[in-house]
């Protein structure tokens, strides 16, 4: 970032000085304006990337503490608005991908919101189905599955690593011409059709080989979900994904209360699994 746009960013801050600080201190919560502020400065003004006023100029200009503006664009970190680069100042961050919970492919989603997905493979392979895999396909451990661990990225840019198994008797020949773009849809054309699946979603840190995969600075906060696949009553897949925490978001739709109806049993350790998505 060059040292004029930090410049410029700081002179936005000292415009109408005056007026705002007024404003803020006519109420009780004073880092809404300060935030209010910045929010609509990256909406009409500011571009990715772009630095936006330094604490203490937005301090000067609001006339609060420096706390008071900390709280403001603290506020705008966590919602993915801007992030912060470690001695360098807080910058506009890239806009989130958000993701509706559908029984859907990462490609699939992508383009639904325009962007361009693209995958890269990071391990193909056949091997025994370790325990907690094998009770997630209902197989008997050692089964043979196809494993697959991918980069997915939207636009160019990396936003998860997935990893997913496969029994190989339900798709002997999956992976024979390399990992076809859509694991579901290959599943489609060999007569096992997806119709419904589980999920478990937690938060966690992400590991040192995840931050250097997912082009990670600052934040290494992610989102872990772990599904499974199902074709009726037949267990399709099992998959794990690690989403980029600042890129990612997802969407869960709402209806009415209904009655509950009872799930099916999860195999053990389920929740404490991380990591990828067909």
């Amino acid at each position: 970032m060059s040292d004029k746009t930090l410049i410029d960013a700081d002179r936005r801050a000292g415009q109408d000085t005056t007026m705002v600080r007024g404003d803020a201190r006519s109420g009780e919560h004073k880092y809404l304006a300060v935030r209010a502020y910045l929010a609509d400065l990256v909406t009409t003004e500011l571009a990715v990337g772009d630095a936006v006023p330094s604490e203490r100029s937005l301090t000067d200009k609001f006339g609060v503490s420096r706390m008071t503006v900390r709280q403001a664009i603290d506020a705008l970190v966590t919602e993915g608005v801007l992030e912060r680069a470690q001695g360098r100042g807080t910058f506009v961050a890239a806009p989130r991908a958000d993701f509706e919970m559908r029984l859907t492919t990462f490609g699939e989603e992508a383009r639904r919101r325009g962007l361009r997905p693209g995958a890269t493979v990071l391990r193909c392979e056949e091997l025994p189905a370790p325990t907690v895999v094998a009770e997630a396909l209902d197989r008997d451990p050692g089964t043979a599955v196809h494993h697959v661990v991918r980069l997915r990225t939207a636009d160019g840019k990396p936003l998860s690593v997935e990893e997913s198994w496969i029994p190989v008797d339900l798709a002997p020949d999956l992976v024979a011409d390399g990992v076809p773009d859509s694991l579901y849809a290959a599943l489609r054309e060999r007569g096992h059709d997806p119709t419904w699946g589980e999920e478990v979603i937690t938060a966690a840190d992400a590991t040192a080989e995840e931050l250097d995969s997912l082009q990670m600075q600052g934040s290494r906060a992610v989102m872990r979900t772990a599904r499974r696949t199902f074709g009726g009553d037949v267990a399709l897949m099992y998959s794990r994904a690690c989403y980029r925490g600042d890129r990612y978001s997802v969407v869960v739709p709402l209806r009415e209360a209904r009655p509950t109806l009872v799930p099916r049993d999860r195999p053990a350790g389920d929740a404490r699994l991380a990591p990828g998505h067909p």
